[in-house]
């Protein structure tokens, strides 16, 4: 006799369903869950720990805002991640461009912009944005559309898939980008090192 055993869905569909019918305490949890990683996927896309974390309260804020208007969509796959990762992207644009523009003023105006001093606080973050700031550096030279997949697959642990349901984009595409990103970065770091021992 043949025993069927009822499928389990998984926990993001589950929590996923609760905050479209806006739960909060399944939004809750899925921003245990999600919140860490999308804050190093900020971080490691704008080298500031600040921003980072205006984004991920932004991306969060975003979700549970579409969610309470009925509109958000139901999940492509069994992970929240990717679609969360794709809002943080796009808060991510919108962090820099209001760097850029804030950059902008301040050298327009003559002032400088002062930040409250956290002295021992701070320093540990200062050398981890100096050196995401190296890496970004080289990062930046690959186009766009490149980079996204990179910072996706590479760094926030996506798969090719669930990287190609947060870009809207078939998985081939993420595949062959990433492809032609990590060759590019190759090519690129080994010119940096020859020309720093040249």
């Amino acid at each position: 006799m043949n025993t069927v055993v009822p499928s389990v869905e998984p926990l993001d569909l589950r929590l996923w369903d609760l905050v479209r019918q806006e739960d909060e305490h399944a939004f809750a949890q899925l921003y245990d869950m999600y919140a860490k990683p999308v804050y190093n996927f900020a971080f490691r896309r704008l080298a500031s720990w600040s921003a980072a974390e205006e984004v991920v309260q932004s991306a969060f804020t975003t979700v549970w805002r579409r969610a309470r208007v009925g509109d958000l969509p139901p999940l492509q796959r069994d992970s929240a991640l990717p679609y969360f990762l794709g809002v943080a992207g796009r808060e991510c644009d919108n962090a820099a461009r209001g760097r850029n523009r804030a950059t902008a003023l301040a050298r327009k105006s003559r002032f400088d912009l002062v930040e409250a001093d956290h002295a021992d606080a701070v320093a540990a973050r200062v050398d981890d944005e100096a050196q995401m700031s190296e890496v970004l550096a080289i990062v930046r030279r690959l186009p766009q559309r490149q980079r996204d997949v990179l910072e996706l697959v590479a760094w926030s642990g996506l798969s090719t898939a669930q990287a190609a349901d947060a870009l809207g984009l078939p998985e081939g595409t993420v595949k062959s980008r990433l492809s032609r990103a990590r060759s590019q970065l190759r090519d690129m770091i080994g010119d940096r090192r020859g020309s720093v021992h040249d």
